[in-house]
């Protein structure tokens, strides 16, 4: 079996963008893409990294995604930010976001940013991570193509349907970032035992005739199993009005799949709503914050959330992003030769 390979956050970051650009991709858009496929690796969020080069790819050849595409924005409303991401890649439209929304916030105390026409937008607590690095309180929502079932039901009509919450701590402390999937796990393991010929542990998922599964076939066929089961459906539910009713894009059961280069465009939606706390606290947010973490983090065997991912960020920055030869070998066949030159 081929070994792993290993490589700079540079360096895969310049291999990630080559792949793109030769896919059709602007250099632009592989640049954002690219930039948030390395940094989701490096936080140790494989199924957001680079493994997601190849469908990409596919997908910008293919004019399932215009690799193109430039969002627009407008402002109907003093603290709404409506986004058109042009049925392109979601990162350059979140990077608007990201730079247009804190100066929003600044105005009105709250900010509400509805992103439709869009794509897989990868690891949702990062999008809440900058913006509370800019001192607010944020939340990502975002619908996928179906995979969940109503609970009770078989048929697939909800996404994984991601929600992620930021908050910013005290100076020189990361925000605090709680990301997650209303699945219990996300739909990329899946398919990971698929490709590999194994099995799957039971309460992963479903087969159509809503029966517990231990065959990856069978379940990607089927339906995922909800986070606390009937609460986690309804929580499916929730962010499918927030991502998708709430935007104007394609409701989880008629998006295209994410992962092949066939088919229309997947048109999801995002909502982001972002929070000065300062002044909805008058002031009080940093000692509250402050008094609420201290009691966590007094409790003996607690963490804050997200310091896995931390810690994963920092070894590799120093070590490097190692990855699956069959991922290197997917990405090296679509950059080229002379991908360290892009």
């Amino acid at each position: 079996m081929p070994s792993p390979v290993t490589l700079t956050l540079d360096e895969a970051g310049a291999f990630a963008r080559a792949a793109l650009i030769a896919a059709n991709t602007s250099a632009e858009n592989a640049e954002s893409v690219a930039r948030a496929l390395v940094a989701a690796e490096a936080d140790g969020q494989a199924g957001h990294g680079l493994s997601r080069v190849s469908s990409y790819a596919a997908q910008s050849k293919s004019g399932k995604v215009d690799g193109h595409a430039v969002p627009d924005f407008s402002r109907p409303a003093p603290a709404l930010l409506r986004v058109d991401a042009g049925l392109g890649f979601a990162y350059p439209a979140f990077d608007l976001v990201i730079d247009a929304l804190p100066g929003i916030v600044a105005e009105t105390g709250i900010g509400l940013a509805a992103i439709r026409h869009s794509h897989h937008f990868g690891q949702a607590g990062a999008h809440c991570e900058k913006l509370a690095e800019k001192g607010l309180v944020a939340f990502v929502f975002g619908n996928a193509p179906k995979a969940i079932a109503p609970w009770g039901g078989r048929k697939p009509l909800f996404g994984t349907n991601p929600i992620a919450f930021a908050a910013p701590l005290s100076e020189g402390r990361a925000p605090l970032v709680i990301d997650l999937a209303v699945s219990r796990v996300a739909r990329g393991r899946i398919l990971s035992a698929q490709k590999a010929g194994l099995p799957i542990p039971e309460g992963w998922a479903l087969d159509v005739e809503g029966n517990p599964t231990t065959d990856a076939d069978a379940g990607m066929a089927g339906t995922m199993i909800p986070i606390g089961e009937a609460k986690g459906a309804a929580l499916a539910l929730m962010v499918e009005v927030m991502a998708a009713a709430l935007v104007g894009a394609s409701l989880a059961f008629e998006a295209s799949s994410l992962f092949t280069g066939e088919g229309a465009a997947p048109n999801l939606g995002q909502t982001v709503i972002a929070i000065d706390p300062g002044m909805s606290s008058a002031g009080a947010y940093g000692e509250r914050m402050e008094t609420l973490v201290a009691a966590i983090e007094a409790e003996d065997g607690v963490r804050l959330p997200g310091s896995r991912r931390l810690e994963a960020r920092a070894r590799a920055a120093r070590e490097g992003l190692t990855i699956p030869a069959a991922v290197h070998a997917e990405i090296a066949a679509l950059a080229g030769e002379d991908w360290r030159d892009a």
